[in-house]
């Protein structure tokens, strides 16, 4: 049995976990070494497929939209089933369009070549950055909330929406814990320190880190669209202290207190270990052996391989290095993380079949949505980049909806970074921006949610979170559309 001991307690890591991991590590180890023309795929034509194969994922979004809303009870019990039930839906309809082996691989490609990474890598941040514990008073005035959302943005670009989300969104809700109107504080919380604060840098959100590994420069987006990051963050800031402060005035005024205690963050070594995630991304992204693993047709790079098991590792570290009393109080579980887990396994299951048909595009059924991005001459249109990528990444994950798009755009990073620097601005400020304009629009944003429900304060349902932000964002967006700021976009 593996023990991994924290140092203040003895605590082991559940141990059936561990053997299910292992089990999984074997069975991909066993497929590595089986005789690849054997196991071949022939993959799945998107261009043959109609509307209706979209049916499973539409099916998902709809019951992660409304069973939290209709039935509650049902919903928290068994989430996980439900993603499963319509995974397996889409699954089936796939092996009777193209045959057992062509889903199987299509299966393999999707859980180990995208769900894999984007797993690990909130997994370690979540687990990292819970045991960062800020102690002492925080009065949840307009100006401290919205100093702690001015930090959680600029922190954003520089160690994720995600560890940014996961630092701050505890010594928030505790600020705002007994305010009667604390709920907008979090939607804010979403939408500023989650998505639209990672714009400045691959390691802010992932769509950028896809267009890192496909050849952007690192500070392309740092130098391209800073400013209208900074206008957009400075907009909703404004907005969000006109609301908060209204919100205030009704709140009743507190009771008598004691001297305040000092602001104190503990559990630093998170800090050099949240590093340590950093440094293995780039690393990752730098290091190219030209070692790959073929398993069903997936090619598994080995400095993928390395950067799982590093991120591993340091979630491992930060569990054995932080006491046990520092995520208590925290109030830190794993439901959040297992929440996310098992609805996006299910996502990223359930859309294998849009994304075929995505991919085949003039030959698929969203033939219209590349003439919809195209002029008659050939020429991107910029503006329906900016709304197509950001819409999809509202309702898609991110990720492959920024590649989809980088890939219609032409693909060639030189081009795109250059003459097409309009093109790929809006593809990226698309993606991450409207992220924010639902909770699965970006990891972050359910997990924050989640965890602010945990504690008390009721958040809106999806579709009520999907008007509250797009309320605010919406106008922001179109904005940005007519704004003459370079890289201006073009309407052709």
């Amino acid at each position: 049995m593996l023990l991994v001991r924290s140092r203040r307690r003895g605590a082991s890591l559940d141990t059936n976990r561990l053997v299910t991991w292992l089990r999984s590590l074997a069975l991909a180890a066993i497929l590595t070494l089986l005789p690849q023309h054997a196991w071949a795929a022939t993959g799945l034509d998107g261009a043959a497929m109609r509307w209706p194969y979209a049916l499973p994922f539409a099916g998902l979004l709809l019951s992660i939209a409304l069973g939290p809303l209709l039935f509650p009870k049902f919903w928290h019990h068994h989430y996980g089933k439900v993603a499963a039930a319509w995974s397996l839906l889409a699954l089936a309809s796939l092996v009777g369009f193209g045959g057992i082996m062509a889903t199987l691989a299509a299966l393999v490609h999707a859980m180990l070549a995208e769900y894999l990474g984007f797993i690990v890598l909130l997994f370690s941040l979540y687990v990292v950055a819970g045991g960062i514990l800020v102690t002492g008073d925080i009065k949840a005035t307009p100006v401290a909330n919205a100093g702690i959302l001015a930090l959680g943005t600029l922190m954003a670009s520089i160690v994720g929406t995600t560890g940014a989300a996961m630092i701050l969104i505890r010594p928030l809700i505790r600020a705002n814990r007994l305010r009667r109107h604390n709920a907008h504080v979090v939607i804010f919380f979403i939408i500023l320190v989650a998505n639209v604060g990672g714009a400045l840098s691959p390691l802010g959100d992932p769509p950028l880190f896809v267009g890192f590994l496909h050849g952007v420069d690192f500070f392309w987006t740092t130098r391209t669209i800073w400013l209208q990051t900074t206008i957009v963050a400075g907009l909703l800031l404004v907005i969000f202290v006109v609301i908060d402060a209204w919100r205030f005035r009704s709140e009743p005024p507190p009771g008598e207190a004691g001297p305040a205690k000092p602001v104190r963050i503990r559990g630093l070594v998170n800090l050099a270990l949240i590093a340590a995630i950093v440094a293995s991304l780039l690393a990752s992204a730098m290091w190219k052996p030209g070692i790959a693993f073929d398993i069903l047709g997936t090619r598994l790079e080995l400095e993928d391989i390395v950067r799982n098991v590093a991120l591993l590792a340091i979630a491992a570290l930060s569990v054995w290095l932080t006491p046990d009393e520092h995520r208590q109080a925290n109030g830190f579980t794993w439901e959040p993380i297992r929440e996310v887990a098992k609805l996006f396994a299910g996502i990223f299951v359930a859309i294998i079949p849009v994304i075929a048909m995505l991919a085949a595009g003039h030959h698929g059924a969203f033939a219209w949505l590349l003439s919809a991005v195209t002029a008659p001459d050939g020429a991107p249109r910029e503006v329906a980049y900016f709304w197509f990528t950001g819409l999809m990444s509202a309702f898609l994950d991110n990720a492959p909806t920024y590649l989809l798009f980088f890939e219609l755009a032409g693909g060639d990073p030189q081009v795109l970074m250059h003459q097409l620097s309009g093109t790929l601005a809006s593809i990226s400020m698309g993606a991450v921006y409207m992220g924010a304009l639902t909770y699965i629009g970006n990891a972050p944003n359910f997990m924050v949610s989640s965890i602010a429900s945990e504690n008390g304060i009721e958040m809106p349902s999806f579709f009520g979170y999907l008007l509250r932000a797009g309320g605010v964002l919406i106008p922001l967006f179109l904005l940005l559309t007519v704004l003459p700021v370079a890289p201006i976009l073009h309407w052709h």
